[in-house]
Formats: C-alpha cells, structure tokens, sequence
C-alpha cells in the first residue's frame, strides 16, 4: 500500500529512539561533536578503485564505520579478511550473518598483498570475521594473509584484530607465530552488558585471549577496544580499564557507540568528550602505555599513527626478525 491511495498522506510519528542530547548548542538531534566535515579528494576514490579492482572487502564499508571517509581519503583501509558474512550476530555489528559462509577464497592472501603494495601502506591491519565453521576458526588463512604481505612488502608493519577463535589458544598461536607488531581483540564493553551485547564471545574469554597473547611474547604490543553509550557506568568503565591493564593490555581504544541501523542496539546515551578524557587519565594513572578514546574513535582508526607512539615510547632493542620480518 502506498500513500497515492490517500487523499490525504497519514500523518506519521517518528519515533526518537536516539538519547536526550547533552549538547546545548547543538541545532540537531546529535551533539556537534558527532559531526563530520564532507570529505573531498581523489584520493577517497582511488581507494576504492584498488579495493574493487582485486575484490576485497573491509570493515570500513561492510560495518558502516563513520570514519571510512577520512580513512578512504588517506589511503588506508581496515581489510576484512575470510569474507563478509560472520558466523556471529552481535548487536552492535553491521556485518553480515550466515551459518555456513563460503569457504574461504584461497587467492585473498596474494590479492591483499599487492594491493597493499599499490596503495602504498607502510601499516595495514587487518581483522576477520568469526568463522566458527571452521576447524581452526580461520586461522591458517589469516596467517597466510600476513606471511604473503610480508613477502610483497616486508617493511611493513602488521596489526591484527582477530576473533577470539571459541577459545581455541592453539589457533591463536598460529597467527600468532607470524609476529605481528601488535594483536587486537577487542572487550568491546563492559562485564555486565556482555551477554546483551556480544554473540557467543564472553568478557573473561576476551580477556583470556589477550593475556595469552601478551604471555607468548610474539606479538610487540597487545591491544583492546571498547564502545560507550551502550548503557555502562563510569565505573564499570575504569573497572574493565583496570581488568586491561591487568592482562597487560598495552593499548586501549574507546570510541561512542553509533546504531548502524534500525536493527541494532539504540544508543543510550551521547558520552561527552570531558568524559572521554576522564577515561584517558584513569588509564594513564594505572599505567597503560596509550590510550585513544573520542567520539569518533575506532578499534583501527589511526592505527599507524599509534604504533608510531608506542614504539617512541618503548625503545627497544628488539630486532627486525624478532618482530616483523620473521624468516620463519
């Protein structure tokens, strides 16, 4: 049915689900500091062209990141590897869900590579979607994506941003037997909302996989991210800062929650960026390394420049072959 067949168009109330807006000066429903300028250049589009051109996918597009603009604008991008479909549907997350994805495409690795290599990249991350299909949760496969960048890049810097492979610490240490320079995997909230939140994954498995990641020593740093407005206190969120720093989280990123669409988890509420800083000096104060955390902060966003950071601020006496370029 469609409104021609009124003579009059019905009348339709919208309903405002978003949360009341702390901004006092703010004209809209957002406050101003959840604003973007237009991003203009050709570069944003030469990106996507070398993204189609060797048929790849990244969590930019596929989960809506309101940064994939300025990320496209610079030549960089976050790849997602194992195809577009997850295994999980959590109620945050755009990506799409399937039982069975397709398997995975066994040209991906060499097709990233050299795309990496024409889009000039000096850091690349990359993430994966759940893939409790398979036996090694996706593991081989990602770890073949970082064995063959390196062969057509190796001065490349690594970042990984896997899933937590159901538990499975022994597909973890296959990707991470490559060394990355550092390994992500995000608590992406707090303990109390964790159910309601996340598919399958569980806030003290989160924080199992990092302390076994920091425990092996392979990765340089390790790393985590979490969203707020989903609902969470300020204490829950220094208790899971603290719950970071005690399996040795070296990096902490903290960014607004943003419903992607009609279907997702409604924002509860617009944290202020006094209240970002809040969570900066708290962190700082109990001793983690750095810490990004805005608004508009994303688990890759930046990711090259924060590495840069890190390794200022950790001299190091750590070969190239001992992180990076293993000859192995």
């Amino acid at each position: 049915m469609t409104n021609d067949l009124f003579d009059v168009k019905p009348e339709t109330k919208r309903v405002n689900r978003l949360p009341k807006n702390p901004d006092s000066e703010a004209k809209g429903r957002f406050p101003k500091w959840l604003h973007l300028p237009m991003l203009k250049g050709e570069t944003l589009f030469s990106t996507d062209d070398i993204l189609k051109k060797y048929q790849l996918n990244t969590v930019c597009e596929e989960a809506k990141c309101p940064n994939r603009l300025e990320c496209f604008s610079k030549k960089t991008a976050t790849f997602l590897l194992l195809g577009k479909e997850c295994t999980r549907a959590c109620g945050f997350c755009e990506i799409a869900f399937a039982k069975t994805p397709k398997p995975p495409e066994e040209d991906e690795p060499i097709r990233v590579a050299l795309s990496v290599k024409q889009l000039g990249l000096k850091h690349v991350v990359f993430t994966m979607v759940a893939r409790d299909d398979l036996s090694d949760g996706g593991a081989l496969h990602l770890a073949k994506v970082i064995e063959t960048t390196r062969i057509e890049n190796p001065s490349v810097t690594i970042e990984v941003l896997t899933s937590d492979f159901t538990g499975n610490l022994n597909s973890l240490d296959i990707v991470l037997e490559k060394k990355p320079e550092i390994f992500n995997y995000n608590i992406e909230t707090v303990r109390r909302l964790t159910p309601s939140v996340r598919h399958k994954a569980t806030y003290e498995r989160t924080l199992t996989i990092l302390s076994h990641a920091k425990e092996t020593k392979k990765a340089r740093f390790t790393k985590s991210g979490l969203m707020v407005g989903l609902g969470e206190t300020n204490e829950e969120i220094f208790e899971t800062i603290q719950n970071l720093q005690k399996v040795g989280v070296d990096i902490i990123t903290i960014g607004q929650y943003l419903q992607p669409s009609r279907n997702k988890l409604a924002v509860k509420e617009f944290v202020t960026p006094e209240t970002f800083t809040l969570y900066e000096k708290f962190a700082y104060s109990i001793g983690i390394k750095h810490i990004y955390a805005g608004p508009f902060v994303r688990s890759s966003h930046n990711a090259e420049s924060i590495l840069k950071i890190l390794t200022e601020k950790t001299p190091s006496n750590d070969t190239i072959l001992e992180y990076g370029n293993s000859p192995s």
